[in-house]
């Protein structure tokens, strides 16, 4: 081999070597930028049994949130929550960056909902909402089912980004439709069962967000349960979310704001956060 044939190899070598150092200082700044503060916390209200479940989770493809609300006989709401956290998890291990996000959405709920009835059978024995949120490459993708409520907290305010499947959300939007009337339709606003949750035969749709939403730094994406938005208006949530406090010390100022409350029923009441 002459001259000319190791100065190639070299220079080849050398190429290899700074596109490699490019990748890990790529990887390592978007690895930075992707790091996010968690925090959660529940309590079980003036309920006998806490059926509430949420979980976290970190991949390379972003960080999973999932907050559950289970609701049904003795253990069978507590069951199915457990089962659709559980599910989401396992599911997530699997995803990958190039996949739609709805696609994980919707595989996980499916499941999800498949495992409930296999393991509960009839539906009245345990049902589940369920809150999902997805992070990736500082955007938010979200997806529920039932009445979890989903909001993200900047620069003071909290803004819900969810709408939920309770009757009364369902009734506003036929009236808008103009399928029921507007004496209908004020009947039922006030009006907060369910229609729609993971643990029946067909659970009718899948919530999602209609476009990622942009994070800023400092945004606090919120998931929480009926237990915490029935009992705390959203002035007493941002008084709790603001300064430089973490998401856990935050969201356990949230709960003590329900332990404390005077209210003489309260529900399970749970809550994620996650900072960015």
């Amino acid at each position: 081999m002459d001259i000319y044939g190791y100065w190639s190899i070299l220079l080849v070598f050398v190429l290899l070597v700074l596109e490699g150092i490019r990748f890990f200082l790529f990887h390592e700044k978007t690895n930075r930028k992707r790091m996010v503060d968690m925090g959660g916390s529940m309590t079980i209200g003036n309920r006998e049994i806490q059926e509430d479940r949420m979980a976290f989770l970190t991949t390379s493809a972003g960080t999973m949130a999932v907050l559950a609300d289970g609701s049904g006989q003795t253990y069978g709401g507590r069951i199915a929550a457990q089962i659709a956290v559980q599910t989401c998890e396992d599911v997530f291990q699997d995803y990958h960056a190039f996949n739609n996000p709805q696609y994980f959405f919707r595989k996980a709920f499916n499941c999800a909902n498949r495992e409930i009835l296999k393991e509960l059978g009839d539906k009245e024995r345990g049902t589940a909402s369920v809150g999902c949120v997805l992070i990736r490459q500082d955007f938010l993708y979200y997806a529920l089912v039932g009445n979890i409520k989903i909001g993200v907290y900047r620069e003071g305010n909290l803004v819900p980004i969810s709408t939920g499947h309770t009757i009364a959300v369902l009734a506003e939007k036929q009236f808008h439709e103009g399928r029921i009337s507007r004496e209908d339709a004020l009947t039922l606003l006030e009006n907060h069962r369910l229609y729609n949750y993971l643990g029946q035969d067909e659970f009718r749709d899948i919530e999602y967000v209609d476009a990622p939403v942009q994070l800023k730094r400092g945004d606090i994406i919120v998931l929480m349960s009926d237990g915490i938005y029935d009992l705390l208006d959203f002035k007493e949530l941002e008084r709790t979310l603001e300064g430089t406090a973490d998401c856990q010390k935050k969201a356990f100022d949230v709960i003590e704001l329900v332990n404390q409350s005077s209210a003489p029923a309260k529900d399970n009441a749970s809550i994620v956060l996650l900072g960015v």
